[in-house]
């Protein structure tokens, strides 16, 4: 009964060590980017400040999702994405009572990502 205990104990270890020789499965590099692409919305008052704290909000123009974020102390918000692509995509930002003029961004794609025509948008504030 104790041989056949230490016969296991060696067979299992055995086997445990052969693991290290095991053969190796090379995986396929997977070139796409794994963060999405992001538009760079710079949001400015009427007289060319920037905006901290402004609502930045992007609409696909044919499904009607949309993604808001918020300015940083830049002005610049990156939370609009290619998640919304390949549709056109409405930017709007808006401050308290002062709203920016709605523009449209275009999403150039090709087999990984999506691209933001025009890459960084400038949204002016109405006075």
């Amino acid at each position: 009964m104790v041989r056949a205990r230490w016969v296991s104990w060696l067979l299992g270890f055995g086997l445990l060590a052969a693991c290290d020789q095991a053969p190796r499965v090379q995986r396929a590099v997977d070139d796409c980017e794994a963060e999405l692409v992001a538009l760079k919305v710079e949001v400015l008052s009427a007289d060319g400040t920037r905006i901290r704290g402004a609502t930045v909000t992007g609409t696909n123009v044919a499904s009607n999702i949309s993604i808001t974020g918020v300015t940083d102390g830049q002005g610049v918000s990156t939370a609009i994405n290619e998640s919304l692509a390949p549709s056109p995509v409405r930017v709007v930002a808006t401050a308290g009572s002062k709203v920016s003029p709605a523009h449209q961004v275009e999403w150039l794609c090709d087999s990984c990502n999506c691209q933001p025509e025009p890459a960084t948008l400038e949204l002016r504030l109405n006075p």
